[in-house]
């Protein structure tokens, strides 16, 4: 359903993510673009949602969306700025709400009323706005839309990211929100290291975040896609290894093993392994590039399928966080 490399057939191609610094636009078939910077040599980085069967091209006023038969993907992109108000609310915490009130309401009405994995990319997410952080008004905006649809269930919540983007000239304030839907249930799975993220005690702030460690989906009898959430040095619901990149790597990377752990108890064909995930990992400082990759490679192996990206992660002290996305073992030959 989701590939990062360039090797799916153009045929099942559903649409496509932009990451690009400066923000330019994606060509006719992009879903958004998201102002991020790619590491490494690349100029520009690109999330692929491939499926089978006819592909219907549509919009909902802000929300632009592509969909087969089973599977919806979609993005919506918003400036802050027209969402200014005169109380003390951060403008994306309403931009949040009126995001995914949207979102709810078109994939219900199309008929893919189950999300699979969302993310959220908006710029300062670690500043303070009216008292609060700004990744802390975005879930209370989040909360609210789910709360007023009458789907906020945290046991079936969606696998998801949220990280700070880069503020450019072109999308000084812009909210980027894209998402998978299906008309398939997806299995919500946990990780027994960490607290759940919508069980995070106060201190993380006055609405917990809404979303699983990962969900897992059957494509057919024969074939299940895990969808890992944005995965950090998180052991409870505490930071670990603050201010240490490459051990708060290894500290991740155990806590995707954890995630794939549990996915494979309940998987009901064949097996997922991290090393055969497809993988995105964000970088708080672009210099700490050659130490993460080093701890990753060191535990999986050189050859593993990562997407390097610079963003801010959710929490000040945290400095890298990876989300993958793979196929049950007897599918990875799949280009997707």
């Amino acid at each position: 359903m989701l590939a990062s490399g360039e090797e799916v057939d153009s045929e099942r191609v559903l649409a496509t993510v932009l990451y690009d610094a400066s923000g330019a636009a994606g060509d006719v078939d992009s879903l958004g673009v998201v102002p991020m910077r790619p590491l490494g040599n690349s100029g520009s980085a690109h999330a692929i949602f491939v499926g089978d069967g006819a592909i219907h091209r549509g919009a909902e006023g802000p929300l632009r969306y592509r969909s087969t038969e089973h599977f919806c993907a979609g993005c919506i992109a918003l400036d802050e700025g027209d969402f200014r108000s005169a109380s003390p609310v951060a403008s994306v915490q309403l931009v949040a709400d009126f995001s995914y009130g949207l979102i709810l309401k078109a994939t219900r009405e199309m008929g893919y009323p189950h999300l699979i994995r969302c993310w959220n990319y908006f710029s300062r997410i670690n500043e303070s706005e009216h008292g609060l952080e700004r990744y802390r008004h975005f879930n209370i905006g989040r909360a609210r839309a789910f709360d007023r649809s009458g789907r906020l269930r945290a046991d079936a919540a969606p696998a998801a990211s949220a990280l700070g983007t880069s503020a450019s000239a072109t999308s000084p304030g812009q909210v980027v929100i894209y998402f998978l839907a299906s008309k398939y249930v997806p299995d919500a799975i946990e990780n027994p290291r960490q607290v759940s993220a919508y069980h995070y005690p106060s201190q993380y702030g006055p609405v917990s975040p809404l979303f699983s460690r990962a969900t897992v989906l059957s494509l057919s009898p024969e074939s299940q896609a895990i969808f890992v959430s944005g995965t950090a040095s998180i052991v409870g619901h505490q930071s670990v290894h603050v201010g240490d990149a490459a051990a708060q790597t290894v500290e991740t990377l155990q806590n995707l093993e954890a995630v794939v752990d549990q996915a494979n108890l309940r998987a009901a064909t064949g097996t997922f392994s991290v090393a055969d995930l497809r993988l995105r990992a964000y970088l708080r400082h672009p210099s700490d590039l050659p130490e993460v990759q080093g701890a990753l490679f060191e535990k999986l192996r050189p050859d593993v399928d990562v997407t390097w990206l610079q963003a801010d992660i959710c929490r000040a002290d945290l400095l890298v966080e990876i989300e993958g996305f793979g196929l049950s073992d007897t599918h990875r030959t799949r280009p997707c």
